[in-house]
């Protein structure tokens, strides 16, 4: 192991540490020629895994094994509604959480990119996982989206959330900064230890794809349960022939990586509208019908970026307010007139809620700029 990496083995007297540092305190007025040209030098410990420790506690509590997450089939990356000022509709939201645990969820990623995490503030972000563990978590897993393309906040986040409960967390790898294939391991070294932890590969949106080599990388970390995949079938076949947990990232794809590539299951926006349905795609065999049915919906979904349709849908079926927090707007008109006639095709008792399907006009919707 490189000397760099090694810990340091004990702490020096005060004055041997003075002599020994990488820092070399200089008198204001020195004239030293060896201090004029002196190469600054980085601290060992900034560089020393675990020099900092993780905040984690050893304390039996409301934890869930990395085995319990891998088993995880369907596992909803929820949406997350709001008020008319644009703070959150927790009435909603437990509506829709507790209609996801009626049809069958087996977790939800709370404040991913379908849940907006990206327009909220941590503090924001935090309660909404306290509150879902608070009023669901023995009823359905919670996991944390509590990635960041700043380490510090990472791993700052990863603590609170597990401290207010998560039974795991998700996390992307440093987006558009991006790093080195190595400062990618680094950045997931610091945040596996405090619990079990998805990672997820979507490069459209990063900018940079997580390349097998680093997967493999941290694969051997206790805390390590998977990787939310949107590559495509090839790389899931190669996690999953070297036993590593895979979750399809793409809806369309869902299907044949459960049945066909050997995934565990998906990671889903559709199912925040048909988790009955998308269950029932992943846990009754192969079922090309059904897949074919629900594929117009999915392309619909994503006609726009995520979460811009899953957004308008949820308002025309009438069980969110329909407020958008900004840069986000509904899809238009012809859109939202396409979905009402998805919907009658695939079945209203199929979709969440109860109301009766409709077209919103523009003037319906607000959209919020300060929240």
């Amino acid at each position: 192991m490189p000397a760099v990496y090694q810990q340091i083995s004990a702490f020096k007297s005060y004055s041997s540490w003075g002599k020994d540092s990488v820092f070399q305190f200089v008198r204001p007025n020195s004239t030293s020629a060896h201090n004029r040209s002196a190469r600054w030098t980085a601290p060992s410990a900034a560089i020393i895994p675990n020099f900092h420790l993780p905040m984690r506690s050893y304390e039996v509590k409301n934890r869930t094994s990395t085995d319990d997450i891998k088993s995880l089939r369907l596992i909803t990356a929820i949406k997350t509604p709001y008020l008319p000022d644009g703070r959150f509709d927790l009435e909603a939201y437990d509506d829709l959480v507790n209609m996801q645990i009626e049809d069958g969820a087996d977790g939800v990623i709370v404040g991913g990119t379908t849940g907006e995490g990206q327009l909220m503030s941590w503090d924001e972000h935090i309660m909404l996982i306290g509150h879902t563990i608070n009023c669901f978590g023995t009823s359905i897993k919670v996991i944390g989206n509590t990635g960041s393309n700043s380490t510090r906040e990472a791993v700052h986040a990863t603590e609170q959330g597990f401290a207010v409960g998560m039974h795991a967390a998700l996390h992307i790898n440093p987006y558009y900064g991006k790093t080195s294939l190595e400062g990618m391991v680094a950045h997931f070294q610091c945040v596996l230890p405090m619990g079990p932890t998805i990672i997820y590969n979507v490069p459209s949106r990063t900018g940079q794809d997580i390349p097998p080599r680093v997967i493999h990388s941290i694969a051997g970390s206790a805390n390590f349960a998977g990787v939310k995949e949107c590559v495509g079938h090839d790389r899931v076949n190669e996690y999953t022939k070297n036993g590593v947990t895979v979750w399809s990232g793409n809806d369309d794809e869902c299907h044949d990586s459960k049945w066909d590539h050997g995934a565990t299951g998906v990671i889903s926006v559709t199912s925040n509208l048909v988790p009955g349905l998308i269950r029932e795609l992943l846990s009754q065999g192969k079922n090309p019908s059904l897949n074919k049915k629900l594929l117009p919906l999915m392309k619909w979904l994503f006609c726009e970026p995520n979460p811009i349709g899953v957004n308008t849908a949820l308002a025309q079926l009438g069980v969110i307010r329909p407020i958008f927090r900004l840069p986000y707007v509904p899809l238009p008109l012809a859109k939202r007139v396409e979905f009402v006639k998805i919907v009658k095709e695939i079945g209203r008792e199929n979709f969440i809620g109860e109301k009766d399907v409709q077209v919103l006009e523009d003037d319906d919707f607000v959209l919020v700029g300060r929240y």
